[in-house]
């Protein structure tokens, strides 16, 4: 068992929670600003969670978030900085939307076939920029920026009706066709709305993340590799195996981003689809610390943000406040973590002066003795 520290779990808790201070000081300066109130507009988002219709929505882009989420961590573990999870996740939602309508099959086996093909999808999609790495040592910021928009392109491309999509008879929006119900997730009913099925699925995921990452040699390896490629190398790991491996692994989570809303509500890719997810999941990876309970609370904090941001702006508040308090959000995770870690640091250094100190007074007490 290991023992508790609990000077360790303050200084982890200490980031996420000056981070959320500062970003909504700053807010409210922003506010100020805008001859607004700096207070209601909080006040209006908080008064709205009593609604059960938008409880349902926070939990439901709570799990699309996590999914995301989850993907970006599992590259910030590896050391990697996988920025490609929002190309990644729409290109894979599209393909899995165009096979799923293509096919007519038993429900279970349906369901199947269209994750399999999004994991497929957002893991090769990776895999593009892990054999970059690897191979050629380009860097995957640079590689997963160029694959975004080239993701951006093609999809723009495929769903075209000349060549993947459709168009809805008197409508002027692009689809993928209809999935057949076979391939709908079932979801949970509720006075307020449906809780997305594979919700559940992406919490699910959370505790296997857990798992493979802390309880496993796979983990470990892909740990001391992010750690230290050269270090894991004489240890008998393959730096650049584990590289291309926690890439797939990260585009084929990515790649299930989408399969909450496709699989629990829209059953068709079409241009109104979400974007951005992937970027708005670096800035919760960040927050969570790469943890699957801090992603869990990073991700609710998100989607509340995002899914109250409408009532405010019913009430003559800017909605884009929330998008500006994910931003600040973003930029005062990065500050504050280093701070604790130069304040834990000192701290560190402080007790070992001060066990040493003691040692040594303890050596003369023996000594004089």
């Amino acid at each position: 068992m290991k023992k508790f520290d609990k000077d360790r779990l303050i200084l982890g808790l200490a980031g996420p929670a000056l981070a959320l201070v500062v970003a909504f000081l700053l807010s409210s300066v922003v506010l100020l600003l805008s001859d607004l109130s700096p207070v209601e507009p909080y006040r209006l988002m908080v008064e709205q969670i009593e609604f059960t219709d938008v409880q349902v929505l926070v939990i439901n882009q709570t799990g699309i978030y996590y999914l995301a989420a989850l993907a970006v961590a599992i590259g910030f573990r590896m050391n990697l900085f996988n920025i490609g999870v929002d190309g990644q996740y729409r290109l894979a939602v599209m393909l899995a939307a165009v096979v799923g309508a293509a096919v007519e099959l038993p429900g279970p086996l349906h369901i199947l076939l269209i994750v399999f093909v999004a994991m497929a999808v957002g893991a090769f999609w990776a895999g593009i920029a892990g054999v970059l790495k690897t191979t050629r040592g380009v860097s995957e910021v640079v590689s997963t920026i160029m694959l975004n928009a080239i993701a951006t392109s093609l999809i723009a491309w495929m769903i075209l009706p000349a060549n993947l999509g459709v168009r809805p008879e008197g409508s002027n929006d692009l689809t993928t066709g209809e999935i057949a119900e076979s391939g709908w997730f079932p979801g949970l009913s509720l006075d307020g709305g449906t809780i997305y099925g594979f919700t559940f699925v992406a919490f699910a995921l959370g505790i296997v993340y857990w798992f493979v990452l802390g309880r496993t040699r796979f983990g470990f390896d892909l740990r001391a590799t992010g750690a230290s490629e050269s270090a894991a190398q004489a240890s008998g790991v393959d730096a650049k195996k584990m590289v291309l491996t926690a890439m797939l692994i990260s585009g084929a989570m990515a790649g299930l981003a989408g399969m909450p809303m496709l699989l629990g509500q829209t059953h068709t890719y079409s241009l109104s689809f979400p974007v951005g997810v992937g970027f708005t999941a670096i800035g919760i990876a960040l927050l969570g610390r790469n943890n699957p309970i801090g992603i869990l609370f990073a991700s609710l904090l998100f989607a509340f943000l995002d899914k109250t941001a409408e009532g405010i702006g019913l009430e003559g508040y800017p909605k884009e406040l929330a998008l500006i308090m994910q931003g600040l959000i973003v930029i005062a995770v990065v500050v504050s973590y280093e701070l604790v870690r130069q304040y834990g640091l000192r701290r560190q250094q402080q007790k070992v002066g001060e066990e040493l100190a003691a040692q040594a007074r303890k050596n003369k007490e023996v000594a004089a003795a």
